[in-house]
């Protein structure tokens, strides 16, 4: 063999070995990405999670609206990159409690009555008007001393939670999505889909409620969010008791 043969063949072996390095670190990379990702949504491989959907408000049972469709879809998006499945379970027949399984839960307590128990139970210091049915007090989010109002189309609001239990290291989280319309949902979870890294380099795989706005959605749909502040706290925090009423 002489030179030019020799040098030949140790150039396509290097050049081998050098692809083969770079598909092993490429793969290493990929999968601490998916196992960094499955860790945050709690979807380990073959995971069920659950998608718990609400109705129009006001409609039959059974109707969605169609940015809520929307949202779902971008939900199953993030569930199926994480090797995971989804179960879809009506608001009214989630009748469970939380941890054993990722849930995901969308639409405010006008239109989900499992929206309105973890309300309740989880984030006792959060208050949504759903009774008003017109005036700028419709969907009106209050959080502590702090309320905000709906601009039909200009200036909304939604939250974003991503709550566990204290039930160790196998408990799975609950995301929450409870906005004042539903395009403020789906830009919640449009949200989560591009900023699920983030997210998860400052809160590990603790909890946290993010309150959001939603601008011009009239235009620009539910593509432009602004993070408005981390309102975890106050959030967590029951809101005090009203005075009761002395009659005279």
């Amino acid at each position: 063999m002489n030179d030019d043969v020799r040098n030949i063949a140790l150039g396509v072996i290097a050049a081998g070995v050098s692809a083969a390095l770079g598909w092993v670190a490429r793969t290493y990379l990929w999968r601490r990405r998916l196992r960094r990702k499955q860790a945050f949504f709690g979807l380990p491989d073959h995971a069920e999670s659950l998608l718990v959907v609400n109705r129009n408000a006001g409609g039959p049972e059974l109707s969605v609206m169609r940015h809520d469709v929307f949202a779902l879809l971008e939900l199953s998006a993030l569930i199926k990159d994480c090797n995971a499945h989804a179960r879809v379970v009506a608001h009214d027949a989630a009748q469970q409690g939380f941890g054993e399984r990722t849930e995901f839960c969308l639409g405010g307590p006008a239109s989900n009555r499992r929206m309105e128990a973890h309300l309740s139970s989880l984030l006792p210091g959060v208050r949504m008007n759903a009774e008003a049915a017109t005036g700028p007090e419709v969907g009106a989010i209050r959080i502590g001393g702090e309320e905000y109002r709906m601009d039909g189309g200009r200036s909304e609001y939604v939250l974003l939670a991503r709550l566990t239990a204290d039930g160790g290291p196998d408990t799975r989280p609950v995301f929450l999505f409870c906005g004042q319309r539903a395009i403020t949902n789906q830009a919640a979870t449009r949200y989560l889909a591009r900023h699920h890294e983030r997210l998860a380099r400052k809160y590990g795989g603790g909890s946290f409620v993010l309150l959001l706005k939603v601008v011009n959605s009239q235009a620009y749909g539910p593509d432009v969010v602004e993070l408005v502040a981390d309102v975890t706290r106050a959030a967590r925090t029951p809101l005090p008791e009203p005075a009761p009423s002395t009659a005279e």
